[in-house]
């Protein structure tokens, strides 16, 4: 577990240096999340060969934790499977990111995974939207 001072570089390193940060070509599929409370947007996308990510981006704009969340989560997924995606949830990425420096924020900072989550389902499910223009903005 990151000392508080770690993982507040962590969230700032993310957040001023964001990684797979940009729209995707040909994605297998897109969703878009935000959060109605403060209004952050993160658009997922995901590229899947075999049952397993080859790669993410994403893109969005909102709250120090609810962009860095997106970064992090995005270079965690790579190269897992869409199983080990499903089974992923906040506590993995409060853990990460630091509990308390995530506080009250925990909707903020699992938006990204809540979209990421719901790309993967929609492509399981043969639904997929494999267009940013396309997808619907969900309220998770």
């Amino acid at each position: 577990m990151p000392t508080r001072q770690e993982a507040i570089d962590l969230i700032l390193d993310h957040f001023d240096h964001p990684r797979n940060f940009g729209a995707m070509p040909n994605p297998d599929s897109v969703a878009s999340g935000r959060n109605p409370v403060c209004g952050d947007v993160v658009t997922v996308c995901l590229r899947i060969t075999g049952g397993r990510i080859e790669t993410a981006s994403f893109e969005g704009r909102g709250c120090t934790i609810s962009q860095s969340a997106a970064s992090i989560t995005v270079e965690q997924i790579i190269g897992k499977s869409l199983a080990d995606l499903m089974r992923m949830d906040g506590d993995s990425l409060a853990a990460e990111m630091g509990a308390d420096v995530m506080g009250s924020r925990h909707r903020c900072a699992t938006l990204a995974l809540n979209a990421l989550k719901f790309a993967a389902t929609q492509y399981r499910n043969g639904t997929a939207i494999r267009s940013q223009a396309d997808a619907p903005v969900m309220d998770f």
